[in-house]
């Protein structure tokens, strides 16, 4: 479908144009006409399928097309991270270059107080879109700066990560201020069960949306080394002395980590930066301007740079340990063959990840080539991943049964809402 052929408003189609945005992706096609429609959404979908646009587009045509109140925020979008805020306000920016009636302020934290006060002024004089992270949005709450009781939009971006993070009773305590008949579109990569209760006590009769979850691009090679974990800085040391590799990315899950490998690679004479969550913004900032200007050779991040940072001249991709699911393998290799290069990832696979490096390759449908360890660093474990996932399952068993069982979980109440016969602002 085509953009023009949607009922999106002139001033929207006029900024697509010029962006040259012409084909509607899976997602956005779907989603664009239920959201004008004025449904709740739950939307399953991964980073690079659209899903800013999809929810964006119809919502600012929506407020610019009028019935609105214009000292009130009329959209409140919540993101888990800063970058992910900055970057759904750029493509605010670029969407609503048309839109001059139609306001917007991002709302994150790791700010000086200038800022601050620039954020509680936009928010006192009603911004008609506020992209906000949840703890930084709650002390404006706190401070009384904010008055939700107008608000026609609600939107959550990638919630599983927000519910990763330790979000969930921030985002149910914002809520609680929204309207009854607020307008909730929420977009998930993955639909665990704690979504499926979020979603339950959130959003009313929802348009349930699901985009598979796409495969990483050919042009990516891919491979792996099966290897105990005191060989992996090995690797690394054995991968830089055989080629000058610049532009590179080595991800971890846990920020002590991304610290310790930092160490060890200065200590190699690397030139590295790293990036987590410890990081003031301005700091987070600074990291990100030194390594795309190329002062930096290899960034060493959480999954912060995963999701949400768009930087087109990635070589290569080294996981240091195996990303929990396949939705977040295919977003950190995905770093690399941008912009129509090549790239190489490479995965480190110890005993205890097996099974999930296991469940990654029944997800891309092969077998991922496994690399010999270097001489010097002698023999790794076996690759067996179905013997590792049912050791797995027994210790699990275990622990179950010293615990006393399973015990079926106890649900929260749904605090399900009555819409107001979802009319049009406007009455009509």
């Amino acid at each position: 479908m085509k953009f023009e052929d949607t009922y999106l408003n002139d001033n929207i189609l006029d900024a697509l144009y010029d962006m040259h945005f012409d084909e509607c992706t899976p997602i956005q096609e779907r989603c664009i006409p239920e959201i004008l429609d004025y449904h709740d959404i739950i939307g399953v979908a991964q980073t690079g399928t659209g899903k800013t646009a999809a929810y964006l587009l119809p919502i600012l045509s929506l407020i610019d097309d009028g019935n609105y109140p214009k000292d009130a925020i009329n959209c409140l979008i919540m993101a888990p991270t800063r970058e992910l805020a900055q970057q759904i306000d750029q493509a605010m920016q670029g969407f609503g270059y048309y839109l001059d009636g139609v306001s917007s302020v991002a709302i994150y934290g790791g700010n000086d107080g200038g800022r601050y006060d620039q954020e509680m002024k936009s928010l006192r004089l009603g911004a008609d879109v506020v992209i906000a992270t949840p703890g930084r949005f709650l002390s404006h709450m706190k401070m009384g700066n904010v008055d939700l009781s107008r608000v026609s939009f609600f939107v959550l971006d990638e919630a599983d990560r927000m519910l990763d993070m330790g979000f969930s009773d921030d985002i149910l305590t914002i809520a609680k201020q929204l309207p009854s008949d607020v307008q909730t579109i929420m977009f998930s990569a993955t639909m665990p069960e704690k979504i499926q209760e979020l979603a339950r006590t959130l959003l009313h009769n929802p348009v349930e949306i699901k985009i598979a979850v796409s495969k990483p691009a050919e042009k990516i090679r891919q491979s792996a080394y099966v290897c105990y974990d005191k060989q992996k800085l090995g690797i690394i040391r054995h991968l830089f002395n055989n080629d000058q590799l610049d532009r590179v990315i080595i991800f971890s899950g846990k920020k002590e980590k991304v610290k310790e490998i930092a160490r060890e690679l200065r200590q190699m004479n690397i030139n590295c930066c790293q990036m987590h969550s410890d990081l003031s913004q301005q700091e987070r900032d600074d990291v990100m301007l030194d390594f795309k200007a190329g002062r930096k050779n290899v960034l060493v991040a959480t999954d912060i740079v995963a999701r949400g940072i768009d930087i087109d001249d990635i070589f290569m991709v080294i996981n240091y340990d195996v990303p929990k699911n396949a939705e977040d393998y295919v977003h950190r290799i995905g770093r690399t063959a941008r912009a129509e290069r090549d790239g190489v990832a490479i995965t480190f696979v110890n005993e205890s990840d097996m099974q999930r490096f296991g469940e990654i390759e029944k997800f891309l449908e092969k077998e991922v080539l496994k690399n010999p360890l270097p001489e010097e660093l002698g023999e790794g474990p076996e690759y067996n991943p179905v013997r590792h996932s049912s050791v797995a399952r027994r210790r699990n068993n275990y622990r179950g049964s010293r615990r006393g069982g399973n015990k079926p979980k106890q649900k929260h109440p749904s605090s399900r809402r009555r819409r107001k016969g979802g009319q049009h602002p406007s009455g009509e």
